[in-house]
């Protein structure tokens, strides 16, 4: 595939969101943006791969985010039991690699899950164009359902953001992720303009967050995927920088259009 200066571009909006960090078990953290890791995720998941299968062509796209809306921290409190009513496992096994239940009995578990409520992210993704044109049909016409980090937070908005042309409007955009995400107009929603609003007056623009792979950027993340694979699961850092861009608030935002991201299935 030939390289190109190109980007797909992604508005991840959606009453929930999580992207996963350190966070195991019984406690489940969030970032504060989406991962290298959810974003190749949501992409696989369009083009229908297995999580077994191969992704290195994934992993060597060029992601960029821009934080249109940040959103607030939501903790969700679980408990887990058994709908039989034994008791749970433990981690322990006997002599035949059978699980044993817990001693002594533990009839209840508590798990903490933490999700970003009401946040709106733009993610620019640069690669061969041949790979990213095939990424932007399988946007359209997905084979699994998508979600923003996890199977119960699907997007409230159409995912694909659109670039207007001479001649209507194309799946790419022109330029590497920090150009994109300086050209994509500002998508939060009507409700946090309104605040901004107040705060600020009617503002022309607005400054944002950014954060851009960078092989010699100073801050690093570890979240770039060996595999999807449940057995081999594993994840290496890449470098990042982080920077700010001064964004057009003009056009329709999230929220803006309606959204089932269900209907792409044909469900």
């Amino acid at each position: 595939m030939s390289a190109s200066n190109f980007s797909l571009v992604l508005r991840l909006a959606g009453p929930l969101q999580s992207w996963g960090g350190r966070g195991q078990f019984n406690r489940r953290d969030t970032m504060d943006e989406p991962t290298k890791s959810g974003v190749l995720g949501l992409l696989s998941a369009a083009q229908g791969r297995r999580r077994q299968d191969p992704i290195e062509d994934l992993v060597g796209l060029s992601l960029g985010v821009r934080t249109d809306q940040p959103g607030t921290l939501l903790r969700d409190y679980h408990t887990v039991s058994d709908l039989t009513g034994r008791p749970l496992l433990s981690a322990s096994v006997n002599a035949k690699g059978v699980q044993k239940f817990t001693s002594p009995a533990k009839w209840t578990h508590v798990t903490q899950r933490y999700y970003l409520q009401d946040a709106v992210f733009v993610a620019a993704v640069a690669g061969p164009v041949e790979l990213l044109s095939a990424l932007a049909a399988a946007l359209r016409q997905p084979a699994f359902p998508l979600a923003l980090g996890r199977r119960s937070c699907p997007p409230s908005q159409p995912l694909l953001l659109f670039t207007a042309t001479g001649e209507g409007t194309a799946d790419l955009w022109p330029g590497d992720p920090a150009q994109v995400l300086s050209a994509v107009p500002w998508q939060a929603g009507e409700n946090h303009r309104e605040v901004l609003e107040r705060r600020h007056g009617n503002l022309a623009t607005v400054e944002l967050p950014i954060t851009v792979d960078d092989n010699l950027g100073p801050d690093v993340r570890t979240d770039v995927p060996r595999t999807f694979d449940p057995l081999r699961r594993g994840f290496e850092m890449r470098r990042v920088r982080q920077d700010w861009v001064r964004v057009a608030t003009g056009g329709e935002g999230a929220g803006a259009q309606e959204h089932d991201p269900f209907a792409l299935l044909g469900w």
